[in-house]
């Protein structure tokens, strides 16, 4: 993206075709609207950067198929040196035609061809230079077949161009289309402007369309064109007295015969521009953030490197960056695209009467209105003004356009802003995320922070905690995965278009993916799908396509949607982190172990709910098994996701667990009061969500789960140290993923899952009872031991063995509640001052501690029976903490 300062932004609008609504296409669905077409093929355009383009910004549905386009914008143009009615000079026109030749070539190497070349459509920036506008309407509207107007204007369109004539599809279930002119049709429109410049007046102005059409046609069979061109408009003397090479660029570029007419490419080559081609450096697209090329490899600094750090008071820090960044700031600051038409009247909304149909009486007499010029086409631009952009940001202070990514800036000056900015960050996120000034800041940050991905990673993980900026989620998102290197080469050397046998499903789930949206509902969208989830299913031949797949691919897939590389390589670095070996093709041991654990997590956080769905069997096999297997994209519309995902990405494979359970507690109420056919009933139909809450309470249960309580065999193996991909936890405090850390003596042991399914509570691993505990004196273990502060201790160990093998040895700060007398017959906890001390550390985390497994596991269901949240058992029980030497002796009495 080129920052706009030389330029300002604008709006144009369009209608597309409207389709019959009793019409379905083969697959029996209804026809999608061509303004959902057009929408999805704009997309690319924005990745059209050039010098001589203007940069394509957004598009936006409206009422009745209307299309409303936001792009770069110039105010004067071509158009505005012929109304001067002044001979252009020769160097000029020289310049002028090297300059869109630049464009043209461009453009033809990504597929595309201008085809509604004009002088109106050939802008001047501030410094002169020429900027080609509109240059996408033939390649979105796919080559004119879903609009109403032909694409082009009847002076300038190229003889092949005309005698086509207009092509439209005669069966809307049909694909057919236009032959598609090719770049030498630009050129011979570029060819009929340059000699428009040259005698300083417009061609064919007093020829009827019909005429001008017949004229142009008949050129065919004259040698000269440009002679008779000259002859026809009384300006033989003017072009005589051009120079030769002027001449001989307008009879290239006005060659009658396209097979003999120069391409742009050939053309930009020839001889005519040697010297004009010297004043303008080669053009290097920058390296993108994933690729082999180095991103700095063109970087070119002044000569006078204090001119970099020359303060100007009246700088337009705003203008100085991109042009994507100013829209989505102009958006928030309540810019409106169709306001801003209604405005210029370039929109009119007409009274209902107005809209009727044109009938006729016996008499012959008609009423209602002719035909509706909405079907043609305005290409009116409208610049859009940025004053209440810059008066909201008046504020703002230059150093916010150039934070320091040291950590130390406590002794920095700040505007007088920032006490305002540091309120907004503790407003709602959907509050920060439409703050004006607030995204400015944090977009401009998190931009710096990813340009020098990956040496910043672990800073851009400490700002992600805070919020991710939407503009750049889908990057951050790769950042946070720890996508590196030349994604694209990898994407495109997977084969894509050999037929697979999981063809045919993926074509079944697309059209059912997330349709409600705009952009993944084009066939744009879908056929992005297509290759995405193809490529992921061919380049992991141990796995297999399980419908769900669709929906774990479309955030990644709509937040990249032009870089299928990139969503790619996100979705096969999130799968291993969070779904590892969800998608063999025998993959229940998988999914029960995992369904396993979240029962026992519903025990451990909430025991009261975990009864009554146990009593009234409801287990989550019967709902959540969609839920882990698309991580939540099928159960939350894309919106909601983002934002979860947001902290999804910064926990670990664990996480996941904790957003169920907080799923789970905003419908506690209703499931405490519901039996097993309602309960089905409401999940069927998921209630609302609020999915801030949903964010913030799964953090609170994170940090309050013990790292090795979600421990799973079947969870991705630990990562090598210094392995740029590996996890990360980084809501530290209580909860990490407990596979990061290499295993020791001390860590969880791998038991049979019917063992598993068998215990309500969770195990956690000797380490984990030993970081956590006030424990003292000499460890054994590799494990550090951590001290924790005594007022607010985080967990009670309750020694459930005899009174005679306690006093032998038991853990320091251990209660002793043996388990042959700590219940009744009805299951009821015995009073006692051990079990008195139990009752005051309900809340926090309660490990049991016993020698056999057996007897700790039936302790434990006896709490969460009791209604005890956090209640968890010692793997290995007392005999995994012996070799640690952490056991302690009570004092003899004397």
């Amino acid at each position: 993206m080129f920052p706009l300062k030389d330029t300002e932004m604008g709006a144009s609008t369009f209608f597309a075709s409207a389709l019959p609504h009793d019409v379905c296409g083969s697959n029996g669905l209804p026809l999608t609207p061509n303004s959902i077409k057009i929408l999805g093929r704009f997309q690319i355009l924005k990745t059209m950067t050039h010098p001589r383009l203007c940069q394509y910004v957004d598009i936006t549905r409206g009422k009745h198929e209307r299309l409303v386009v936001a792009a770069e914008h110039c105010e004067r143009s071509l158009e505005d040196l012929l109304r001067e009615r002044k001979p252009v000079s020769s160097s000029r026109i020289l310049c002028i035609a090297y300059e869109v030749l630049q464009g043209l070539q461009y453009m033809n190497k990504h597929g595309m061809v201008h085809r509604a070349l004009s002088p109106c459509n050939i802008l001047l920036n501030r410094k002169g230079h020429v900027k080609l506008a509109k240059f996408g309407l033939y390649h979105m509207t796919a080559q004119g077949v879903d609009v109403d107007f032909p694409i082009g204007y009847p002076s300038y369109l190229a003889p092949e161009v005309i005698a086509q004539g207009i092509v439209k599809p005669s069966d809307h279930t049909q694909c057919e289309k236009p032959l598609p002119s090719g770049p030498k049709s630009d050129l011979w429109s570029l060819g009929i402007i340059l000699f428009e410049l040259c005698m300083g007046r417009k061609l064919f102005q007093s020829l009827e369309i019909a005429e001008r059409l017949k004229f142009i046609i008949m050129l065919g069979c004259v040698d000269d064109i440009v002679t008779v061109l000259a002859e026809e408009h009384g300006c033989l003397d003017i072009i005589k007295d051009l120079p030769e090479n002027t001449i001989d660029l307008l009879k290239k570029c006005l060659t009658f015969q396209p097979s003999k007419r120069p391409t742009p490419e050939e053309l930009l080559h020839d001889s005519l521009f040697s010297e004009v081609s010297l004043a303008y450096p080669p053009f290097h697209k920058p390296a993108g953030l994933f690729s082999s090329s180095p991103r700095c490899a063109n970087l070119t600094l002044p000569e006078d490197i204090s001119q970099l750090c020359k303060v100007d008071e009246d700088s337009d820090y705003l203008a100085e960056r991109s042009i994507e960044e100013v829209y989505y700031l102009w958006c928030l600051a309540g810019g409106d695209l169709e306001k801003e038409l209604v405005n210029k009247e370039i929109i009119r909304s007409k009274p209902p009467v107005c809209t009727l149909p044109n009938f006729l009486l016996e008499d012959g007499e008609s009423f209602g209105q002719g035909r509706d010029r909405s079907s043609l086409l305005d290409d009116t631009t409208v610049t859009l003004s940025l004053c209440q952009l810059r008066n909201r940001l008046k504020d703002v202070g230059g150093e916010a356009f150039y934070p320091l990514l040291e950590d130390d800036q406590s002794t920095l000056p700040h505007s007088n802003s920032s006490n305002e900015l540091s309120a907004a960050a503790s407003l709602p996120l959907i509050i920060r995320e439409r703050d004006t000034e607030y995204q400015l800041n944090r977009i401009v940050l998190f931009d710096r922070l990813l340009k020098a991905y990956p040496y910043k990673k672990n800073q851009i993980w400490k700002e992600a905690r805070v919020d991710i900026p939407p503009l750049l989620r889908g990057i951050t998102w790769a950042a946070l995965l720890g996508v590196e290197g030349a994604i694209q080469a990898k994407y495109d050397a997977i084969d894509k278009d050999t037929p697979i046998p999981t063809d045919r499903q993926i074509e079944v789930d697309i059209p059912r993916c997330h349709q409600y949206d705009e952009l993944l509902s084009s066939p744009e969208g879908h056929a992005k799908f297509r290759r995405v989830l193809k490529a992921w299913v061919v380049s992991h031949p141990d796995l297999v396509y399980w419908q769900g797949l669709d929906s774990l691919c479309a955030p990644f897939l709509y937040l990249n949607f032009n870089n299928e590389a990139l969503a790619y390589a996100c979705m096969s670095a999130f799968i291993p982190k969070y779904l590892y070996n969800f998608f063999l093709k025998d993959n229940s041991h998988v999914i029960q172990e995992y369904l396993t654990v979240f029962s026992q997590m519903i025990a451990f956080h909430d025991p009261e709910l975990s009864n009554h769905l146990n009593d009234i069997g409801f287990i989550p096999d019967l709902y959540a098994i969609p839920w882990f297997l698309t991580m939540f994209t099928h159960v939350f519309p894309l919106h909601k996701i983002f934002h979860l995902w947001d902290t999804l990405l910064l926990g670990n494979s664990s996480f996941p667990f904790c957003i169920g359970v907080a799923i789970l507690q905003q419908l506690r109420d209703r499931l405490l009061a519901n039996g097993f056919n309602e309960c089905i009933l409401l999940f069927s139909d998921l209630p609302e969500i609020d999915i801030e809450r949903c964010v913030r309470e799964s953090i609170n249960l994170f940090r309050w789960t013990p790292k090795s309580a979600t421990y799973r065999q079947y969870a991705q193996p630990p990562r090598q140290a210094g392995d740029s991909n590996g996890t990360r936890s980084s809501m530290s405090c209580f909860s990490a993923d407990y596979q990061e850390a290499p295993r020791s003596d001390l860590s969880r042991d791998s038991i049979k899952l019917d063992d598993l399914k068998a215990e309500v509570s969770p195990r956690i691993s000797a380490e984990d009872l030993i970081d956590l505990c006030e424990l003292t004196g000499p460890s054994h273990s590799k494990t550090p031991v951590k001290k924790t502060k005594p007022s607010k201790p985080k967990l009670l160990v309750v020694d459930i063995r005899n009174s005679e093998d306690f006093n032998r040895g038991h853990i320091s700060g251990s209660i002793n509640v043996p388990f042959a007398s700590a219940f009744t017959a009805e299951g009821d906890l015995i009073q006692c001052p051990a079990t008195a001390t139990l009752q005051s550390f309900k809340g926090r985390v309660v490990v049991i501690v016993g020698n056999a497994v057996k007897n700790t596991a039936a302790f434990a269901a006896h709490l969460v029976k009791n209604k005890y949240p956090r209640v968890c058992i010692l793997d290995g029980g007392i005999n995994k903490i012996k070799p640690t030497g952490l056991l302690t002796v009570p004092s003899p009495q004397i």
